[in-house]
């Protein structure tokens, strides 16, 4: 069992690891003087949009990068999915439509076994693509981060409170500009606040199926 002074050593030198000081609002305050603001972007399925639309895409992008005037660090986590209780509500339902031929014409049989059908081969497919493939899912984050230097030579020495007040405000700019340019990708965002940052973290610096 760790004594207190022990238990405390080991968390002011985690914290000093992650380097991550306190988290308000929507503002994650790090040592150094810098904090930071995370935006979670919702993915689009780039495969299945026309040449025209991939482009269009590709071109939009480029012009958001040119836009910035202040840098970005783009974050992409991947989480493994666990797909064995899908595969089960397909058995279930497999189980039910044998358990339960259809009464009345034989087109209607007919209808009903060809569902059965449908389900087994997708099962299949659903089972081998497990087997050759880690099925992944990916969550799309940007990172904007803020330095007491953006404040001037006085925000070197601004205090606690100045400089939450001050990163706040800073990020909350940056944040509105990109936003609106994500807007224009027909990307949905959001801005993590503290719950969600703090369970990001956690699950980050933890190994959560990362």
């Amino acid at each position: 069992t760790l004594t207190m002074n022990a238990a405390q050593k080991v968390r002011a030198s985690t914290q000093k690891f992650i380097e991550v000081l306190d988290i308000r609002e929507v503002v994650v305050l790090m040592t150094g003087g810098n904090a930071c603001l995370v935006i979670e972007v919702q993915a689009t399925n780039f495969s299945l949009l026309s040449q025209e639309e991939k482009m269009a895409k590709i071109y939009a992008f480029a012009s958001l990068l040119n836009s910035l005037s202040f840098p970005i660090q783009i974050l992409i986590r991947n989480k493994r999915v666990d797909i064995s209780s899908y595969i089960k509500r397909l058995d279930a339902e497999l189980t039910t439509l044998a358990s339960a031929p259809p009464f009345g014409p034989e087109e209607h049989k007919k209808q009903h076994d060809k569902r059965i059908s449908y389900i087994q081969e997708y099962r299949s497919y659903v089972q081998n693509l497990i087997k050759v493939n880690t099925v992944l899912d990916k969550t799309f984050y940007v990172v904007l981060s803020f330095s007491n230097l953006e404040g001037g030579i006085s925000g070197v020495s601004l205090k606690k409170e100045d400089f939450f007040l001050q990163a706040k405000a800073g990020l909350r700019t940056k944040a509105e500009s990109l936003i609106s340019q994500l807007g224009r990708l027909g990307l949905r965002n959001k801005i993590l606040e503290k719950e969600s940052l703090v369970k990001l973290f956690h699950a980050v610096y933890n190994d959560e199926h990362n």
